[in-house]
C-alpha cells in the first residue's frame, strides 16, 4: 500500500499537495523609480485556475494547506542595451503575512520555510536563468480562510547608486482545506 497522509504518522497532515503555485510580479522596474511610486506599474498574476484579481495588484491566490507557493518578479525591460549595459533589476526582498486589517504581522503562522531560494552564479548571463525567488508551504495546519500578505521590493537605479524600495499590501492567500475537491460547475 502506498503511503499517505491517512495511513502515516503525520503531524502536518496535508503536507503531500504536489502542484506548486507560482505567483508572479510583473513590474515596470524604469517607470516605477523615475515615478517614485508602484501604482499602476505592478501587476500579479498566478497559476491557480480558481484565483481573483488576476493581472491587479489585489490577486487573490486560492490555494490549499499544505501547497508549496513561489513568489517570483518579471521585470518588464530586461535585455541588454544597445551600448551593452543592463537596465536596473527588481528583487522581492521580503514577504510579511498580516491580519484582517492589514496591519499586524502574523509571521510564521501562514506559511512555514518562507525564504529565498535559489540565485544564479552569474546574474543576466545569457546561458544561466536567475532563479532567485521566495518560496514556502502554506502551513497544513493553519486555519483555512484569507490571508493578506504584503511584498517588499528593491529596485536597482539606472546605472547604480541607490536602491528603491516599494511595496504592495492588497494581495491575498484564500486557503482551502487540503482534501477541499472542487466540484464541476456542469455536473449534476
Amino acid at each position: 500500500m502506498a503511503p499517505n497522509d491517512k495511513n502515516l504518522d503525520n503531524p502536518l497532515p496535508g503536507q503531500f499537495n504536489s502542484t506548486q503555485l507560482n505567483v508572479v510580479t510583473t513590474l515596470d522596474v524604469a517607470n516605477t523609480v523615475a515615478s517614485k511610486s508602484i501604482d499602476g506599474r505592478a501587476f500579479l498574476m498566478d497559476n491557480s485556475p480558481h484565483s481573483k484579481g488576476k493581472g491587479t495588484p489585489q490577486l487573490q491566490t486560492i490555494c490549499k494547506q499544505g501547497q508549496v507557493l513561489n513568489w517570483l518578479i518579471y521585470c518588464l525591460d530586461m535585455d541588454q542595451r544597445a551600448d551593452k549595459t543592463w537596465p536596473p533589476m527588481a528583487r522581492i526582498v521580503n514577504i510579511v503575512f498580516l491580519d484582517e486589517g492589514g496591519e499586524e504581522v502574523l509571521g510564521t503562522q501562514v506559511c512555514s520555510d518562507l525564504k529565498i531560494y535559489g540565485g544564479p552564479d552569474e546574474i543576466r548571463s545569457p546561458y544561466t536563468p536567475s532563479y532567485y525567488y521566495w518560496a514556502g508551504m502554506v502551513r497544513p495546519d493553519v486555519t483555512p480562510g484569507i490571508y493578506k500578505y504584503r511584498l517588499v521590493y528593491e529596485l536597482d537605479a539606472d546605472g547604480g547608486g541607490m536602491k528603491h524600495y516599494f511595496q504592495l499590501s492588497e494581495a491575498s492567500l484564500r486557503v482551502l482545506p487540503y482534501d477541499f475537491v472542487p466540484q464541476h460547475p456542469h455536473k449534476d
